[in-house]
């Protein structure tokens, strides 16, 4: 069993910067790829960043390529976002998500989810 509790959500403007964490409670926090999905009002969830176990393999879909960093401290049982050059249309509710498969596979399966924190860019 892995809980996720987000934090470090809030407002920034456009072209600010937020860095998002994700602190971990469970034994087996290092064995889990983990990951960051986003869902904005009416829109559906969409994937944000993927991160290997051992955090030697990331992945991240075109529109964040650049912009976002996804990392992990396995001794902290923490893994975070660095979100950089912030758009309105990245506002939405960020997830932290933890699988037991790999940086992209997460994409499709998921076993734990955080609860969310809130991101709005103000333009």
């Amino acid at each position: 069993q892995v809980r996720l509790v987000e934090s470090g959500g809030g407002l920034v403007r456009t072209g600010g910067s937020l860095r998002l964490s994700c602190a971990a409670s469970g034994r087996t926090f290092s064995a889990y790829a983990m990951g960051w999905f986003r869902q904005a009002p009416g829109k559906e969830r969409e994937f944000v960043a993927g991160l290997s176990w051992s955090g030697g393999i990331t992945y991240y879909p075109g529109f964040v390529k650049g912009r976002f960093t996804i990392s992990r401290d396995n001794a902290k049982n923490t893994v975070y976002l660095q979100m950089n050059s912030l758009k309105p249309e990245d506002t939405a509710i960020y997830y932290c998500a933890a699988s037991s498969t790999s940086s992209t596979e997460i994409r499709g399966h998921v076993d734990y989810w955080g609860q969310g924190t809130q991101v709005t860019v103000s333009s």
